[in-house]
């Protein structure tokens, strides 16, 4: 079946989400993984990916850890540089689907306020056709009712959504549902992948 719409993960996919390097700059890779195996912080960002409100969830967190309050806090205080780089292949991808008229969504685990701070800080994330903000949503993947929603609201069928998403458990429950899926490993496996689907032409998908 064509593709009739294209669903970006952001994370990793359009923007690089890698807390465990933003802190081993700031605290070094020791006290880095000492902080990461004392405290399940991406419980605690699940938490504000579902709807919590971003700074009352992390500084609650940061006082029931005095010991690594200040490093917790980092998680609100620091978010821009916890988020960064731009991948800009997947920009360019996100941009010629756009242009060639290929209704793109946005599939992402993020809290409201993140996201909205994501929004100002890259411009792109303005682009999509629709957003699927999990913080909105209150549910997040994998969590399967999240798939189910975005076809609801969408209308497409299943099989005519390719999505891409940089954790298997997220693909997985995405091809369960008969979603074409694409593990994201990098912007040219995707921009082979859009090429294969006749979806961009090479000289597009640069």
């Amino acid at each position: 079946m064509p593709i009739q719409a294209v669903i970006f993960d952001i994370g990793n996919v359009l923007i690089e989400w890698q807390p465990e390097r933003f802190y081993d700059g700031e605290i070094g890779e020791d006290r880095r993984r000492a902080f990461f195996d004392t405290l399940d912080l991406h419980a605690m960002n699940d938490d504000v990916d579902r709807g919590a409100p971003f700074r009352e969830r992390i500084y609650a967190e940061a006082e029931k850890h005095p010991e690594w309050r200040a490093e917790i806090r980092m998680w609100h205080d620091r978010w821009s540089d916890m988020a960064t780089p731009t991948i800009d292949h997947s920009v360019r991808l996100l941009r010629a689907l756009r242009t060639k008229g290929v209704p793109v969504f946005a599939l992402t685990n993020f809290g409201v306020e993140t996201f909205e701070i994501g929004r100002v800080r890259y411009p792109f994330l303005n682009e999509f056709d629709r957003h699927y903000v999990s913080g909105h949503m209150r549910v997040i993947k994998p969590e399967p009712l999240i798939y189910q929603m975005v076809e609801q609201d969408c209308g497409i069928t299943p099989e005519a959504l390719l999505f891409t998403d940089d954790r298997i458990d997220n693909i997985n429950v995405a091809t369960t549902r008969g979603w074409q899926t694409h593990v994201f490993d990098g912007p040219q496996p995707w921009a082979d992948r859009l090429i294969a689907e006749g979806l961009l032409t090479e000289r597009e998908a640069k």
